[in-house]
């Protein structure tokens, strides 16, 4: 299969940084291949999965498929993959039922956040409102169910627990840390469960499915879950960039709508002794609670003074420590391209712009 046919943001190579076929090892542009190859075909089979007899269903299903998207899970998937059988059916079917549950909680979370727009077009729910939004974001969570259940019981376990972790992290997001917590804390926690969780199972189940050796799954399931920690801490910092041409992000968009993120987590414990810092909290606090003063100029020159400030440096440092961790955590998995391609990657995430 021609893999120039895979979308660009989607090819492994170029999540990698490994833009130049000549530069690899023979071992490393067979995995490259066959993993690009896999994508090609997930993509195709998820939009056969995603279609409905009902017209509104099958538009709405398809609605945030077709907007793009990095398709980081199925990569992670088909990349374990390969420390066993790699591309099977199974394996296929195991990427889109994990895919499928993101693309579903993207639905839900931008009726909870009131997001305008996600992957450059506009939300779900403004376009055909909450109900059907979140009912899409159901039957697309009832289809990852059913791939999931035709591979068995240990993957529908799977898939619960993720689920499971999902919610959890959701609803600790919406109700916030509770007296006597540490905000930090919670926060991570919350990324761990929402993220980190599903970016996890997507490690495991690659090596699952695959029929890998079973010791691989602590490694993997640390991996994921780290590196996914680390993907959100990064994206705290994308959310502050004054560059959204190249983002793909309005400044501030987390803070308007009353995400509480690192950056501003840690600028509220130094704004604990420091003046300058509690008038910089201050104002962005009353800009956030006043809807058109979060859209005006004041905000967006306090979003800048954030994203300059060392808090947001600090951010950047612990997402990386994050990916090293995520990386250590492979000591297990044998010294090669797949194990070397997954090092790249995690390595490469803690850096990312967009």
């Amino acid at each position: 299969m021609d893999v120039s046919t895979t979308p660009r943001d989607t090819r492994l190579s170029r999540q990698l940084g490994l833009t130049e076929r000549m530069m690899m090892s023979p071992q490393m542009r067979r995995v490259v291949a066959t993993v690009d190859d896999g994508l090609v075909e997930i993509e195709r089979q998820l939009t056969d999965d995603l279609g409905f007899t009902d017209p509104v269903a099958d538009t709405a299903s398809r609605y945030l498929l077709e907007a793009g998207g990095k398709r980081v899970r199925p990569m992670l998937i088909l990349l374990t993959a390969q420390l066993g059988d790699g591309n099977t059916q199974e394996v296929f079917d195991a990427a889109k039922a994990i895919e499928i549950t993101h693309l579903a909680s993207l639905y839900h979370d931008d009726v909870m956040d009131l997001a305008d727009r996600r992957r450059g077009v506009p939300s779900a729910h403004t376009v055909w409102g909450n109900s059907v939004a979140i009912l899409t974001g159901d039957l697309l969570f009832a289809r990852a169910s059913k791939l999931m259940a035709n591979l068995g019981e240990r993957a529908i376990r799977l898939q619960a627990d993720t689920f499971e972790r999902l919610v959890l992290g959701q609803l600790h997001e919406t109700v916030g840390p509770q007296p006597g917590d540490d905000a930090e804390a919670h926060y991570i926690q919350v990324l761990a469960d929402k993220t980190g969780s599903l970016i996890s199972t997507a490690a495991r189940a690659g090596a699952l499915f695959a029929n890998a050796p079973e010791e691989y799954q602590d490694a993997l399931r640390e991996f994921g879950e780290k590196i996914g920690v680390a993907f959100q801490l990064v994206d705290d910092v994308i959310d502050l960039s004054p560059q959204p041409e190249e983002t793909g992000k309005v400044p501030g968009t987390d803070l308007r709508q009353g995400v509480a993120t690192l950056p501003m987590i840690y600028l509220r414990q130094s704004a604990l002794t420091d003046a300058a810092d509690a008038e910089l909290v201050a104002r962005i606090d009353a800009d956030v609670e006043d809807p058109a003063a979060a859209a005006s100029d004041s905000f967006t020159s306090a979003i800048a003074e954030l994203y300059a400030h060392p808090v947001t440096e600090r951010t950047r440092a612990e997402a990386k420590r994050w990916a090293s961790e995520a990386v250590a955590a492979l000591e297990v998995v044998p010294d090669g391209p797949v194990r070397q391609a997954l090092t790249q990657f995690g390595n490469r995430l803690a850096d990312r712009r967009r």
